[in-house]
């Protein structure tokens, strides 16, 4: 069997090529797969294309290549946690294809099982189906990319005609993901909210680069725990249980009187 381990996050990704598209795992801050990240931003890979879910905020996760300007095109659900992210992409400088969350989460799912293209109800009657999001401004107000019309067809459901868009797959040259514990052949387990888009990343790159916090030997983890079959990866990295972690909004309820 193959070993896919490798010594060091730099030495995973120092393949990546200026210009390389990479789907991103992450939900929120959950499960990014930060050593990569910053292995990637130490080599000074520019040009990106990234797809994930969000782009970290504006000093952790997929913002720390943000503010270096290393991002040239975003493909997420969700962006309002990052103001340098809201400044490059309303002064022209980041080009953005805003995505229903689940439909983005198919796109990559789809792409990683061969599956060209699929139809959905989500986005009929708005502008991601009849075109016309902006994707990227002039840095004058003015939209200089705009999203194009998408095919519209009419499927029964529950005996019922309904109009469904038709949204393309994604496939990218690359994929970095975070998993919970993994073993040398790339089997992987998440956590909790980092299960959310790690294993449909995984599944969209062609070429897979898991980071994990915990590598044990084959055999060592049990069948039915395993989220994501090695046939996916190709690299994986031990990077420590201790790996620093974030969070974007903490919380704290008021505790009741006399607590």
């Amino acid at each position: 069997m193959i070993d896919k381990q490798v010594a060091t996050a730099a030495r995973a990704v120092v393949d990546i090529p200026d210009g390389a598209s990479l789907a991103v795992g992450g939900f929120g801050l959950s499960g990014n797969p930060i050593a990569l990240i910053e292995a990637l931003l130490a080599q000074g890979t520019t040009d990106l294309s990234i797809v994930s879910n969000n782009c970290g905020v504006d000093d952790w996760g997929l913002g720390v290549l943000l503010n270096a300007r290393r991002i040239r095109k975003m493909t997420s659900s969700y962006v309002g946690e990052n103001k340098e992210f809201e400044r490059q992409f309303l002064s022209g400088e980041l080009e953005l294809e805003l995505t229903p969350q689940g439909t983005l989460a198919e796109k990559l799912r789809a792409g990683g099982s061969g599956v060209a293209a699929f139809y959905t109800q989500t986005g009929v009657g708005t502008q991601v189906a009849e075109g016309g999001l902006p994707r990227r401004y002039d840095g004058s107000g003015g939209v200089s990319v705009a999203s194009p019309t998408k095919d519209v067809r009419v499927f029964d459901v529950a005996g019922e005609p309904r109009e469904h868009v038709l949204e393309e797959a994604i496939v990218t040259d690359f994929a970095l993901v975070h998993a919970l514990r993994g073993d040398r052949h790339g089997n992987l387990i998440f956590n909790k909210a980092a299960r959310n888009f790690n294993p449909l990343a995984a599944m969209a790159g062609r070429v897979c680069i898991a980071q994990v916090e915990e590598l044990v030997e084959p055999g060592e983890l049990d069948p039915d725990q395993v989220h994501l079959p090695g046939v996916y990866v190709h690299r994986i990295v031990e990077v420590g249980t201790d790996i620093e972690k974030r969070i974007e909004r903490r919380t704290v309820r008021a505790g009741s009187e006399g607590n």
